[in-house]
């Protein structure tokens, strides 16, 4: 049962692989997938780029340092997500943020809740008799710390605390097998936030560059075996560059780059590795447990059983541009590339949005460009609030 339950954590992942080729697929497995799905429509309709983008109330989720950069003091953010809508209907995402500046000098706070329901899941025994239905849910709560360093420059980190559940409890030793239970873990962000403003004829541009090393944290272990898994470490990298057109019309293109800090089970760090001899590139699960965390994000850097080709198929690229007009009406557009060996998740995405004085409402649609991609129709909804601006509405009113 156990191959069974760890077999839905690896489904959220979305790996659509064709028909059989030459090379073996290589794709990285973790814990907790869902900490990689992007929460918000805002970055989804740019094909989940965020880290870069200006400031806004999801920036908890990309990268929390963006907040010093808002044009409000607080704000509380609410998302929701339809998660594999291709293949079940009973999968969500649901994502809460928030956060309140004190000052230039004092910093602020950002926090946020991720939840992830697997739906409704029969848990069969080795004869296919259902033994339990279950509904497998995920969550992480964090907390962030926020603060300009220079007029360009913003710091923030973060903590965050990761909960699994796979089969609610059920104990799978009954019938002699491994005893699975909850995993838990904690993990650490550390973002960079650059953005400065470039005087041009047409009205005031700015370059922005984003950093945030994410999920930096422990393993989890789901079984009395001792086995374990790596949670989404990641290295994200990414520029932005918004130009005015004129005094209400600005374009803004976005990259980003995306890198697992994860190690693989292929790897040429395996006992009696042989690069010419596939069936010794799989580390045995022992060892791969037995892998310290820290270790194990270096060693993903140069672990790639083929060298630095396959390494640089493990980054995961995302373009988009958005369109604003008067900083109120919003379209957006992206295309992400992800390996065929490493997940094939290819998707074109499309946005819009709108913002007035204290209410923002976004909306994002997925189109998949692999074969029978799991990711297509996938929608995203956000509702946010300005705080002050609720405040100063009230007081207007008295």
């Amino acid at each position: 049962m156990k191959k069974i339950v760890l077999s839905i954590a690896a489904l959220v992942c979305a790996m659509t692989l064709n028909a059989q080729t030459e090379r073996t697929p290589n794709p990285i497995i973790t814990a907790m997938p869902s900490l990689a799905i992007a929460p918000d429509a805002r970055a989804a309709g740019m094909a989940d780029v965020g880290v870069a983008t200006d400031a806004d109330f999801n920036s908890q989720y990309w990268n929390p340092a963006k907040y010093a950069y808002m044009y409000s003091k607080g704000g509380i953010t609410a998302n929701y997500t339809p998660w594999l809508r291709q293949l079940v209907g009973d999968i969500d995402l649901a994502y809460l943020a928030g956060f309140y500046n004190f000052g230039e000098l004092a910093g602020g706070i950002g926090a946020s809740f991720t939840y992830f329901s697997m739906g409704d899941v029969a848990l069969t025994g080795m004869d296919g008799v259902v033994l339990q239905n279950v509904r497998p849910n995920e969550w992480a709560l964090d907390l962030s710390y926020f603060r300009k360093l220079h007029e360009y420059v913003s710091m923030s980190v973060a903590v965050r605390f990761l909960y699994s559940d796979l089969n609610n409890g059920y104990n799978s030793s009954m019938g002699g097998g491994t005893e699975m239970h909850p995993a838990w873990s904690m993990a650490a962000d550390v973002a960079v936030y650059y953005r400065q403003p470039i005087e041009l004829p047409m009205g005031t541009s700015h370059l922005a560059v984003g950093l945030n090393l994410k999920n930096l944290g422990g393993k989890m272990t789901y079984a009395d075996d001792g086995s374990s898994n790596f949670i989404p470490a990641s290295g994200n990298l990414g520029i932005s560059y918004e130009l005015p057109c004129d005094k209400y019309n600005f374009i803004t293109f976005n990259l980003e780059t995306n890198k697992l800090l994860v190690p693989t089970r292929k790897s040429k760090f395996t006992e009696g590795f042989d690069p010419d001899k596939e069936d010794t590139w799989q580390m045995s699960q022992q060892a791969y447990s037995e892998l310290n965390p820290a270790k194990g994000w270096f060693q993903s850097l140069c672990d790639a059983p083929l060298g630095a080709k396959e390494e640089f198929e493990e980054v995961r690229w995302g373009a988009g541009i958005e369109y604003s007009y008067n900083r109120q009406f919003f379209a957006r557009m992206g295309y992400s590339y992800e390996n065929y060996y490493k997940g094939n998740r290819n998707v074109i995405t499309f946005g819009a949005g709108f913002h007035l004085s204290i209410v923002t409402l976004d909306i994002s649609y997925c189109v998949g460009l692999a074969n029978t991609n799991p990711l297509n129709n996938t929608m995203r909804f956000t509702l946010g609030f300005d705080l002050y601006g609720i405040k100063d509405l009230v007081n207007n009113k008295k």
